[in-house]
């Protein structure tokens, strides 16, 4: 009895000192409920309603039948319609747009004749899990998106497999490698992790081991300390960059289309967003354990939400909003728009001003949090 008894103060000791702990408490509460809700509504390996451009001069009751099969796919979103192919073009280098199908202006005319006239469907295929499923369905519509026009004398008209046929251009990864999708986003992940954890452990061990109040004691501003935290981290981020790529070009062959150069100064700026992170949760933790768990509680929606593991257009509107104020999401589309399509400054300027905004927020609240411990 007298053992049970020690037992049950024991633990006692260890719930109160667990309830102590908020931050703690309120993680190991949190993470199971943020997964459920990510993993149960967000996460979306099928993704459908995908942006389309259609390039189609045609007029005829067949072109129209062919695009409105596209849409009852459900796989297809015509965003934009009677563009030309340059047009279409360039909103797929943007990204912009997952799809260009391109009719010819002849196609009701050659279907007639028995021609198979030839429709073309450019893919951005920088992200090949995002349009496998729709290349597969537009494969099929070749023999029902014309049923109701070939009938009559033209039912024979109608050869199997299809009137028409589809060629498929899978456009800055024509093989449909995932590795030139996986190891580009890897720069970015693994920048996230490292970036927001080292810079939140950096300031907890100063607490840890005393020396803060030594800190404090000097004349250095809190903008000062926050800017000579980061900028160590900032070298450290461009050494793991360096050993991330070179495995990427050796290990990998993934290609660098674009230039090096405006991707260093992307990266730049995607890493002291992150440092700025990785700087205010310092000012929230108390110890190096705390510090963690915030940076894991930050790293989970980033890389689900991201567009890094699932396709980003496969989530629901609400998950997209979330997804877009996190900076690791613009940078997947700056670092595979650059090592892959060749982007430059002006593609990727709409990527740059949120991480910048992403920026100036954290860092705000970071020196407002400091400012507060100074206190």
């Amino acid at each position: 009895m007298q053992a049970l008894a020690r037992l049950f103060a024991i633990a006692l000791k260890e719930v109160q000192q667990m309830l102590r702990d908020k931050l703690t408490f309120a993680m190991a509460v949190g993470v199971p409920i943020v997964q459920l809700v990510l993993f149960g509504y967000a996460i979306n390996t099928d993704p459908k309603g995908l942006p389309t451009a259609v390039v189609s001069q045609d007029t005829s009751p067949m072109a129209r039948s062919f695009v409105a099969a596209l849409q009852t796919s459900g796989y297809f979103r015509v965003a934009q319609a009677g563009v030309s192919e340059a047009e279409g073009d360039a909103l797929l280098q943007r990204g912009d747009i997952q799809f260009l199908v391109v009719v010819p202006d002849d196609f009701g005319v050659r279907v007639v004749r028995g021609e198979r006239p030839a429709v073309l469907l450019a893919v951005d295929a920088t992200d090949p899990s995002a349009s496998g499923n729709a290349i597969a369905a537009l494969s099929q519509l070749g023999t029902t998106a014309l049923n109701r026009d070939l009938r009559g004398a033209l039912a024979t008209r109608a050869p199997q497999p299809s009137p028409f046929e589809v060629r498929i251009q899978r456009r800055y990864n024509p093989e449909g490698l995932t590795r030139y999708n996986i190891v580009p986003g890897l720069v970015g992940t693994i920048l996230t992790m490292t970036m927001v954890m080292l810079t939140a452990l950096a300031m907890t061990r100063e607490r840890e081991r005393g020396t803060m109040e030594n800190l404090l004691a000097t004349p250095v501003r809190p903008l000062e300390v926050m800017v000579g935290k980061i900028l160590p981290y900032v070298v450290l981020g461009y050494v793991q960059l360096g050993v991330i790529l070179g495995a990427a070009f050796v290990l990998f062959d993934v290609p660098m289309v674009g230039s090096v150069a405006l991707l260093l100064a992307m990266i730049g700026v995607f890493m002291l967003a992150n440092l700025g992170v990785g700087f205010t949760f310092s000012t929230l933790a108390r110890n190096q354990l705390q510090a963690l768990q915030l940076t894991f509680f930050f790293f989970l929606p980033s890389m689900l939400l991201s567009g890094f593991m699932f396709p980003f257009r496969g989530m629901p509107a609400w998950a997209q909003t979330l997804g877009e104020a996190l900076p690791l999401t613009h940078f997947l589309r700056i670092v595979r728009g650059v090592m892959l399509k060749g982007s430059g400054a002006a593609e990727l300027t709409p990527e740059l001003w949120p991480m910048l905004a992403f920026l100036a927020v954290a860092g705000g609240v970071a020196l407002l949090r400091y400012r507060q411990t100074l206190d």
